[in-house]
């Protein structure tokens, strides 16, 4: 993927999927500018992920601090990864609206008033999200009307919308990859694979759902790929994308894979000890046809080489040993 030389903006770049993007550009050879909240608590991060660029302080949650921003760096391209809501910890409604609705709205002129007009492939990659089809059945292709039921659904939808909108109103290139159950290392404290990671190091039962429930699992290095892919096609992607694998594999499935490898002894999988949150969505397996068409790429990591690679990360970083 021929990034080296092109400027490059990773809005949340610090954070679990930004990080890995952000890596990857490195490794592409982009210039990068890497926009974060905090740069102190960000510094660490990028030394032990291995990305190397400059780093830019800025609120995104400040009204109009991200125009000035880009109109300083003037990118070819624009990652953005900044989302709020996503962690269990994170319920402050007007935030959520801010990050994922109004900041949308902000990036897609800010992004066309400082476009690169020498630059063949995407002004901007924004990250949506599977909660924003919610309630929706059926195998969830792209032309389906979303049914968000959660805040963090209905907000990430709202972003999705605005940056369709900039296609034909502003003329940008731009595109929506609607991201799954994405993991790896970085992932927070809480969700599933940290959750069996830390329980590697105890003995006592591990308390799980029923695990019955169907997700797309994505391996985070993938979903990287993906969108450095989009990012560089020179056709038309449409205004979104599921990246996803197309496979629905049960939660209780990932967890028989990945226990063995972090050394959890199947005795202590207590299933059913915990209730199933009721956000959680049903629905067919997810449509790829676009993905392929588009990209001519699907994600290739299973489970288990997914879990695998995770681990030798988290060791050779120093989080494990």
């Amino acid at each position: 993927m021929d990034y080296a030389g092109v400027g490059a903006v990773v809005l949340g770049a610090s954070g679990f999927i930004g990080r890995w993007v952000a890596r990857a550009l490195g490794a592409a050879g982009a210039r990068l500018h890497l926009v974060v909240r905090d740069p102190t608590a960000a510094a660490p991060v990028f030394r032990r992920w291995g990305v190397r660029g400059e780093i830019v302080s800025a609120d995104l949650a400040r009204p109009g601090e991200l125009a000035g921003v880009l109109a300083a760096i003037r990118p070819s391209i624009t990652f953005n990864l900044a989302g709020y809501g996503v962690e269990r910890d994170e319920r402050d409604v007007a935030l959520a609206e801010r990050i994922n609705a109004a900041l949308v709205e902000e990036l897609v002129h800010a992004v066309a008033a400082a476009r690169n007009p020498g630059w063949a492939g995407l002004a901007l990659v924004h990250a949506g999200s599977a909660l924003e089809y919610g309630a929706l059945g059926g195998d969830l292709a792209e032309e389906s009307e979303p049914d968000p039921t959660t805040v963090y659904g209905r907000t990430k939808l709202a972003g999705t919308r605005a940056v369709t909108r900039s296609r034909e109103r502003l003329g940008l290139r731009a595109s929506t990859a609607r991201l799954f159950t994405v993991y790896g290392a970085g992932e927070h404290s809480g969700r599933l694979l940290p959750s069996l990671l830390q329980a590697a190091g105890e003995s006592e039962p591990l308390a799980l759902s029923a695990g019955l429930q169907e997700r797309d699992f994505v391996y985070v290095e993938d979903v990287a790929e993906g969108l450095l892919r989009l990012g560089l096609c020179d056709g038309e992607p449409g205004p979104v994308l599921n990246l996803a694998t197309g496979v629905l594999q049960r939660v209780r499935a990932f967890v028989e894979i990945a226990a063995p490898i972090l050394g959890i002894a199947p005795e202590r999988l207590d299933f059913g000890a915990l209730a199933t949150r009721p956000e959680e969505m049903a629905h067919a397996a997810v449509s790829v046809v676009r993905l392929r068409q588009v990209l001519g790429w699907l994600p290739g990591t299973d489970i288990e080489t997914g879990v695998r690679r995770t681990l030798a990360f988290l060791r050779q970083e120093g989080t494990l040993v």
